[in-house]
């Protein structure tokens, strides 16, 4: 199966997530998963819906990984009306003010976490794209931030914000040991020059801040992605752009922020407020 992901240019993220669900899979029935049918696969979802209580778009991973394992690895047939996807529920992500991020970059733990949510926001990138974002692909010439990679092994510029750069120079210059290729040095101390910060680094920046910001909306690296959507489209840019800068394969995506931006919901009306009851009254003058 691993040949089969590696030979199909699936990211690393998405082809530990798949193996996982593999063995996942396996170790629930005690059995080799080649051995396992469709109405395993059945009894197998409705365990991660009934006792593990995941979401709908988590099972549809899962639900992904046992079809590739199955068509690809196998050469199995796959009867979508034997082992359907479940029905996904349409949620609108959390979005922060811009004064809440403010409070939330000013709450990081250290300087090493606050770059890290100033990166988010300023660019807009997946937390895996800032985790494996190189020196190099900082562009200061044209401004820009190479992002290298992306979902969908696609690569993408996004715009280097002048705050943002003179960010990271400061960042640079705070660390102990520089780095000759990652942005972001893991290791205890973020000296380890070899590799790269892993994603729970940046899920662990956005907590803490946000617990020190006395925020209580669900916040993870995420809502600065879409933060970074919402607040560009109630600036005025438009939806084409918006979807460029976030790597959107269909603009469809990239519409649920027209549901989430402010100015769009403020310049339409209620309909409530064309009805005769509510229309203003006009006071004829007092006598003198």
């Amino acid at each position: 199966m691993l040949e089969e992901l590696e030979r199909r240019n699936y990211t690393e993220s998405t082809t530990r997530a798949y193996l996982r669900t593999i063995e996942d899979f396996a170790r629930y029935f005690k059995r080799p998963p080649d051995q396992l049918g469709p109405e395993h696969i059945r009894e197998y979802v409705a365990h991660l819906f009934r006792d593990r209580k995941l979401t709908d778009n988590t099972v549809n991973q899962r639900v992904g990984a046992l079809r590739f394992f199955y068509v690809k690895t196998l050469k199995k047939t796959w009867s979508v009306e034997e082992t359907p996807y479940p029905k996904k529920r349409f949620r609108l992500p959390v979005i922060l003010s811009k004064e809440e991020v403010g409070r939330l970059i000013e709450s990081a733990l250290i300087p090493f976490h606050r770059t890290i949510l100033v990166t988010l926001y300023a660019t807009g990138v997946r937390r895996a794209e800032l985790a494996h974002l190189k020196i190099g692909d900082i562009d200061s010439q044209r401004m820009v931030v190479h992002i290298r990679g992306g979902k969908g092994r696609k690569d993408r510029d996004v715009m280097l914000s002048p705050h943002l750069l003179e960010e990271l120079r400061q960042h640079y210059r705070r660390l102990d040991r520089k780095p000759a290729e990652w942005l972001f040095p893991g290791g205890r101390w973020h000296t380890g020059a070899d590799r790269p910060i892993d994603t729970k680094v940046v899920w662990y920046a956005c907590r803490e801040a946000a617990k020190r910001a006395g925020i209580r909306k669900q916040l993870h690296p995420h809502t600065l992605r879409h933060c970074f959507a919402t607040h560009l489209l109630e600036a005025g840019a438009d939806l084409r752009t918006i979807q460029v800068l976030l790597g959107h394969r269909d603009l469809k995506e990239t519409t649920i922020y027209l549901h989430l931006s402010q100015r769009h919901l403020s310049a339409t009306a209620s309909p409530l407020d064309a009805l005769p009851m509510f229309a203003p009254t006009t006071s004829s003058p007092e006598p003198k």
